[in-house]
């Protein structure tokens, strides 16, 4: 077939311009897409050979040989290259594991297969990663990273029974178990975790990937085979001789804490607040309510120099080498509404649930490539990827509330004139003004996120619309993604304060649907909608949010022109805003109306040249990428089961 980046790779091969000739094959892959198997084994050839891009290459040899193209060729270039390289280091562990498996007491199966009879081979592709290869199928399975951090199931549904697991081929997910599930002797009953694995074979395989000696020292676990689940759960009073009973439940310590459920602020008024007050008082949560991120950094300081200051001389070193996620946690220990409903007694660690919020989440777009490629930067996330105290985590699960855009908009717009107005009330400085929260709007697309951002690997996107219209259905999925029950606690909104708290002054409380209907049509007019659905386009085809400002029509520059000078809503807040500060000068600074308006005009112009200029760059159509150069993708959105709506799906 005709492709034109092969034929610039040929040309530059001949004159052996390797790194061109390396950029066009790998351009000449993505373009021949998989219909040319032949061109495809000499790009991938040429660039395995020649140093290039090895991923690109593999996939394309994994692609051809599952294909049933060049099967002969593509397997000695697996072996050679992949496999035997590090089959020595696969060997090693697992004959490390099986001894340590060997000596266990709760594992009943003795018969372990040699090495060179296991039926699965592993391909290491990267770290932690490989391409599994069964004799029997004769045809390679998909990647598995078995270090990647995402729990992908449930485990946690159900504590009223010990935990069974069935068929845990993650390294992540088995430490993840071990490091939060209790000891028995800790809750005073049979507490082990109950690995079912249907396949004995299969099992025995991925020992020479996973490493289970570092696993089994507490004797945590305890191992079933096929047909032997049939003893879950074991009687261990009557087979071992061990009765958990007679041992007293033991404190939950802050270093036994490793799990952080990230509740993120996509935006301003998304309601944060209301799934807060949705998980206050879960049995399996350490919850906070909405707290201004540079707040709780310099509480958790003054907490640890005051540890330090009540702490003996001897034991001070201990206090000082205290993580700030340790730090967090014991402060959360000692907060009464962050503990309210713990179940001190539970089979599992509590989690974190912890809102970083700041006063307004600003990003900036910033073009890097002729071809319009962009960046997304923001300081105050910056601030959240740099936290040790978030990093400190060893498990982070992610979720972001979202709100109809326009709504959130205009509800944000609404906020912030209404604190003008009080700041005006009050004594002091009087230096708030509304801000272009169209320009913020348009340039903050944190849905989209870096999928090697390990704040939002394992992440999900719940809608506030169905939080409010269909709360069995979303609430019991988002428990399910978090991985904890589904509880009582999860069916009524409450807080420090009591049952449906208000969170702020007006604001509907519980589930009252009233929210999701409010347009609050007097802070945002039918021209700044129309921009912010347009320009938005993708988030609401992609969460499910119909478009009711834009209808449709071609855009271009006049469409855009016209709608920019038609934001008369906003830019009324920010004036009068802005007149209101200037007014409230006193003394020698104080103005003449003339001056203030010298002044409005000129930073409103200011405000009028940079959303200008920022529209025309997205009408261009700008592609969003990480400092890598890897495309962000949107985040996954919460997927509910319709046997749980009670209401129609919000549009």
């Amino acid at each position: 077939m005709q492709c034109e980046a092969l034929t610039l790779a040929r040309r530059a091969a001949e004159l052996q311009q390797k790194e061109q000739a390396q950029r066009a094959y790998t351009l000449a892959l993505h373009e021949l897409g998989g219909r040319a198997p032949q061109e495809e084994l000499e790009a991938a050839s040429y660039l395995f050979f020649s140093g290039g891009d090895y991923r690109s290459a593999y996939n394309t040899f994994v692609s051809l040989y599952n294909r049933g193209h060049y099967q002969p060729e593509v397997m000695e270039i697996m072996t050679q290259a992949f496999y035997l390289p590090n089959v020595q280091e696969q060997m090693a562990r697992y004959q490390k594991n099986c001894a340590a498996l060997r000596k266990y007491p709760y594992l009943f199966r003795q018969d372990f297969p040699a090495f060179d009879d296991l039926p699965i081979l592993f391909f290491p592709f990267e770290e932690n990663s490989y391409f599994p290869f069964p004799l029997d199928a004769r045809q390679f399975e998909d990647c598995v990273n078995v270090c990647d951090p995402v729990i992908d199931r449930n485990f946690f549904h159900d504590l009223e029974n010990p935990i069974l697991a069935k068929d845990v081929y993650s390294q992540y997910q088995l430490e993840y178990l071990y490091d939060n599930v209790r000891k028995s002797e800790w809750v005073g009953r049979d507490n082990h975790i109950y690995l079912h694995y249907t396949d004995w074979a299969r099992f025995c395989a991925y020992l020479a990937c996973l490493d289970f000696t570092v696993l089994l020292k507490a004797k945590k676990f305890v191992f079933l085979f096929g047909e032997e689940v049939s003893r879950y759960p074991i009687d261990f009073a009557t087979d071992f001789g061990i009765d958990y009973s007679v041992y007293p439940v033991k404190p939950i310590t802050y270093d036994e804490v490793t799990r952080l459920i990230w509740h993120t602020q996509l935006a301003t008024h998304n309601g944060g607040d209301f799934f807060n007050e949705i998980f206050h008082q879960h049995p399996n949560l350490l919850t906070t309510e909405s707290i201004i991120y540079s707040n709780l950094v310099d509480e958790l300081k003054e907490r640890k120099r005051e540890m330090i200051r009540q702490t003996p001389r001897g034991q001070k070193g201990k206090i000082r080498r205290l993580s700030d996620k340790d730090v967090l946690v014991a402060y959360l220990f000692s907060r009464e509404d962050s503990c309210d409903g713990i179940d001190f007694g539970s089979r599992i660690c509590p989690a974190v649930l912890f809102q970083p919020h700041f006063k307004n989440l600003e990003y900036r777009v910033k073009v890097y490539d002729k071809r319009h490629l962009s960046t997304l930067a923001s300081a105050q996330y910056e601030m959240l990827q740099n936290s040790p105290m978030l990093q400190g985590f060893k498990y982070i699960k992610t979720f972001t509330p979202m709100r109809r855009i326009t709504t959130s908009y205009a509800a944000t717009v609404r906020f912030m004139y209404q604190q003008v107005i009080d700041e005006q009330k009050r004594e002091g400085n009087k230096h708030l003004i509304v801000v272009d929260e169209m320009t913020n709007r348009l340039q903050n697309r944190s849905f989209m996120i870096d999928p090697a951002d390990r704040l939002y690997r394992d992440s999900v996107l719940v809608r506030f619309e169905d939080a409010k219209l269909n709360p069995k259905a979303t609430f019991t999925a988002l428990a399910d993604f978090l991985d904890i029950p589904y509880t009582h606690s999860m069916t009524y909104c409450s807080g420090a304060e009591g049952l449906d708290p208000e969170s702020l002054a007006g604001n509907v409380r519980g589930f009252d649907p009233a929210a999701v209907y409010k347009t609050y049509d007097e802070y945002a007019n039918a021209d700044e909608r129309a921009l912010l659905e347009y320009f938005l386009r993708d988030a609401y085809q992609e969460y499910g949010y119909d478009m009711l400002y834009y209808k449709g029509e071609p855009v271009d520059e006049q469409w855009v022109q016209e709608r920019l000078s038609r934001l008369t809503c906003l830019d009324g807040y920010i004036a009068e805003s802005l007149r209101l500060n200037l007014r409230s000068q006193e003394g020698d600074a104080a103005l003449t109306e003339e001056e203030i308006d010298a002044q409005c005009d000129a930073y409103l112009q200011t405000v009028h040249d940079n959303r200008a200029g920022l529209v025309m760059r997205l009408l261009e159509g700008l592609r969003f990428y990480n400092q890598q150069g890897e495309p962000l993708r949107m985040m996954k959105k919460l997927a509910l089961d319709p046997a749980l709506l009670e209401q129609p799906l919000y549009h």
